[in-house]
């Protein structure tokens, strides 16, 4: 199964650089002992030249002459050695970085997801022809997508009115779910060092062009925009020891998302559902071993309640290897049904990372009752809360009246100024 998973690396070369490594290692080991064992006959023999007669001590220099030189050989064929050693193993680390994570056992054969469960909402649209998004915004004004094309380019957008109520609405709704149920809230940055990313695993995918916007400084270890909440939270797990007592640790974070391709064609580039820069609220864990599968399930369960509270249709998936992103060890995806599009579209993913993640950012634990080790290495969580836009897609679509207007969904009207029920044509 992890053969239909894209791996950025071809196997006999990374074996055949993994062999390069080991035979220079080996002659280096073998070369800095031939070199010790000169010196300690060219100390011997100096000993012998001040202590002998005059033919000996002859003897002697001459001897420890010929020793001198061959280790000024070797001392340069040793430095030859260790500058192709770093070489290779520079090349071997940045190959060993872009192997992708084992796969769960019960991840999905074959090419499609299979259908865990499909949640019906509570729109009553059926009675008339649904409008998408783009449409519904000539008569209710709640972005402007022309506007920011001049001043940033496509695909990116302003939301006014009701839609950028409804951005708040729905940030803080999906930050109050997590936290009532003990999860840290944090506003994350939203540029990291270019290594951290790598570090989380977040390298293109066969036929995929670069995703993260690079940030051009003097900064030698390289910054970029993060294209996901994960990564700044990740790091705040740093070359950090946590004691297993404390753990799990559950966050809930907030920041922007920022991806250079918007990908797609056609309707997918229209409107909301794929932009270059967007809000998301995202799920973050670190766990021991043991307690990570039911932290997968704990944010399965927290992104359904909210997309049922939301009154959306929407269904659960188990993803097939393919589809899982190089850091992942299992994946469910979130779609909501977009009566307007006619089709289904992602809203939402988690997964569990098991330990890839961690080992990179030396994220360890220190076990109550160690055996052998004194620390061992975490796993680490992630989930999408509320990726805003989409889910604006979804509410405008599923909840379109007749005339018109838009309802909110309830559990969001407090959070909007007034408290409207609707949205309506300006």
């Amino acid at each position: 199964m992890q053969a239909r998973r894209y791996d950025p690396i071809d196997p006999i070369t990374f074996q055949q650089l993994a062999q390069k490594r080991k035979d220079i290692y080996q002659q280096l080991l073998l070369l800095r002992s031939q070199r010790n064992a000169l010196s300690k006959a060219a100390a011997s023999h100096q000993r012998k030249s001040t202590s002998s007669s005059t033919s000996a001590q002859a003897l002697a220099s001459n001897t420890r002459e010929r020793s001198i030189q061959q280790a000024q050989v070797l001392k340069a064929s040793i430095k030859q050695h260790e500058q192709d050693l770093e070489q290779v193993e520079s090349q071997l680390l940045a190959q060993s970085l872009m192997i992708p994570n084992t796969i769960h056992s019960q991840v999905p054969r074959g090419d499609e997801p299979v259908i865990l469960q499909e949640i019906h909402g509570t729109s009553k649209n059926d009675s008339f022809e649904p409008l998408d998004h783009v449409t519904l915004n000539q008569r209710l004004g709640f972005m402007d997508m022309e506007q920011a094309s001049r001043i940033a380019g496509s695909s990116f957008y302003y939301l006014q009115g009701g839609g950028a109520y409804l951005e708040l609405a729905l940030i803080q709704y999906a930050m109050d779910k997590a936290v009532k149920r003990g999860y840290l809230g944090i506003l994350t940055p939203d540029i990291v060092r270019t290594s951290l990313a790598n570090a989380c695993g977040f390298q293109p995918r066969r036929g995929e062009s670069q995703q993260m916007y690079n940030v051009n400084t003097d900064n030698t270890d390289g910054l970029c925009l993060t294209g996901t909440a994960e990564i700044p939270l990740a790091g705040k797990f740093l070359d950090r020891i946590i004691p297993q007592v404390d753990l799990p640790q559950r966050c809930v974070g907030f920041g922007h998302a920022f991806r250079m391709e918007a990908g797609g064609r056609g309707v997918e580039t229209k409107g909301l559902y794929r932009v270059h820069q967007f809000s998301k609220v995202e799920l973050f864990a670190v766990t021991t071993p043991d307690q990570s599968e039911d932290m997968l399930e704990e944010f399965k369960t927290l992104q359904q309640d909210i997309f049922t509270e939301l009154g959306l249709t929407f269904r659960i998936l188990d993803m097939p290897a393919q589809e899982l992103g190089a850091s992942a060890h299992r994946k469910y995806d979130m779609e909501a049904w977009l009566p307007g599009r006619k089709k289904w579209g992602e809203i939402s993913s988690t997964s569990n990372c098991t330990d890839y993640q961690a080992r990179r950012l030396s994220i360890r634990y220190r076990p109550t009752h160690p055996t052998s080790d004194n620390t061992l290495f975490c796993h680490t969580l992630n989930g999408t809360a509320m990726a805003v836009p989409r889910v604006i897609i979804a509410i405008l679509e599923t909840f379109q009246q007749p005339d018109g207007s838009v309802t909110i969904p309830e559990v969001l009207r407090k959070w909007i100024p007034g408290q409207p029920t609707h949205l309506t044509p300006s």
